[in-house]
């Protein structure tokens, strides 16, 4: 009896390995797939535009507004603060690092606020910033050594890939691209910005040869995604003509797309049909592709709203008298490939740290400095869902 017993106790205990094993084979590098309804994530940032200007213009954005009414959007969505650049860094670290400009990166870079001043637009004259404020950004050297969600993403086990357009090769440091001659002197023409490549601040990444080797030129998105090398978390910055930020009348003549110059006067439509045509190809693209079958998600949210106003929410900067130094109301729209799902969230208020904490939340990365301080019930899991 007792040799059948130790035989039984031992058929169990194989049995018991080889369903561990069918479950977690040897080799497995992710820890989220049990408990993550996404294999990948697509965040496409977009610039400088309000929600009206984007929401509702279907003669300048006709594909935008044609995603915005079949799939999850939100009219209450906020940039962290002015102007482009803290909001890039705190979409990815959770903080916007205490500056108020869009310099370039380096461990002696520093610069004084250009937002929030009497110079300001939106400030009617005032000093938003109090002194300390201002000493601290201009003392802010622009290396930032707080963690991103590259730590957490690498920490889990997961993938990423950062593809930037117009950027002439994998880890480009230089802050512009391309150049022209101008009276026998290199201009930057400034398709490519730096300030709208994040990862580019942060030496844990741009020190580290691995790392700054996924931070790459757009260029080869197609062929990722046709070859099935899609990571789990993609980051995407079109260039300036293509992320309806614009440049000079003078730079997009010299491209040859004038329709990318700033307008004199008036809403930028020339750059609002630009970045609406990468936003199709792009996104028709992703849907094509094996990735779309595989539990996917797109992002695609504007930095802030450039024109007017500095609105804000949930954890954004404020100023002197407990003014809220926020980017005021930008587009938000969030494709799974689940299935449609069509609503406007317009009560709850949302930004870029709120967007990042939610991402945190469905890997299971944990949060990092102002993405810790929401509850479940202030995130964005419904436009997942």
């Amino acid at each position: 009896m007792r040799r059948v017993l130790r035989t039984f106790v031992a058929l169990s205990i194989l049995f018991s390995v080889v369903l561990v094993l069918n479950v977690a084979p040897a080799g497995a590098t992710s820890s989220h797939s049990s408990n993550s309804k996404f294999e990948h994530i697509f965040y496409i940032m977009m610039e400088n535009h309000a929600t009206d200007q984007i929401f509702g213009n279907t003669a300048d954005a006709p594909y935008i507004n044609e995603l915005a009414s079949q799939y999850a959007i939100s009219s209450n969505y906020f940039g962290v603060t002015h102007p482009s650049l803290p909001n890039y860094l705190a979409a990815i670290s959770g903080d916007f690092q205490h500056i108020w400009d869009d310099c370039k990166a380096g461990p002696t870079v520093t610069c004084p606020p250009e937002e929030f001043g009497p110079n300001s637009g939106y400030t009617n004259g005032q000093e938003l910033l109090t002194r300390a404020q201002i000493i601290r950004a201009t003392n802010t050297a622009h290396w930032f050594k707080d963690a991103t969600i590259v730590d957490q993403l690498e920490a889990h086990g997961m993938s990423w890939r950062a593809y930037m357009q117009s950027m002439p090769y994998a880890g480009y440091t230089g802050e512009f691209y391309p150049f022209r001659t101008v009276n026998g002197v290199q201009v930057p023409v400034k398709l490519y910005a730096q300030k709208h490549n994040p990862y580019m601040y942060f030496p844990a990444i741009r020190n580290n040869s691995v790392r700054l080797n996924k931070v790459v030129p757009f260029t080869g998105f197609e062929s990722d995604l046709a070859s099935g090398n899609v990571p789990n978390f993609v980051w995407i910055s079109p260039d300036q003509c293509h992320d309806m930020h614009g440049v000079s009348p003078s730079d997009a003549a010299y491209i040859g797309i004038p329709s990318c110059g700033y307008p004199a006067s008036g809403l930028d439509h020339g750059a609002i049909q630009l970045g609406d045509g990468f936003i199709k190809s792009t996104v028709s693209d992703i849907m094509a592709s094996k990735a779309w079958t595989e539990k996917s998600a797109i992002v695609i949210a504007w930095d802030e709203d450039d024109y007017s106003g500095h609105t804000g929410c949930c954890h954004s900067p404020t100023g002197v008298g407990g003014a809220v130094l926020g980017g005021a109301n930008a587009p938000l729209l969030v494709i799974t490939s689940k299935h449609p799902q069509h609503f406007n969230d317009s009560t709850n208020p949302y930004n870029h740290y709120t967007l990042l904490a939610t991402i945190q939340g469905l890997w299971g990365l944990g949060c990092l400095e102002n993405t810790c301080n929401f509850s479940k019930s202030q995130l964005m899991y419904k436009f997942f869902a």
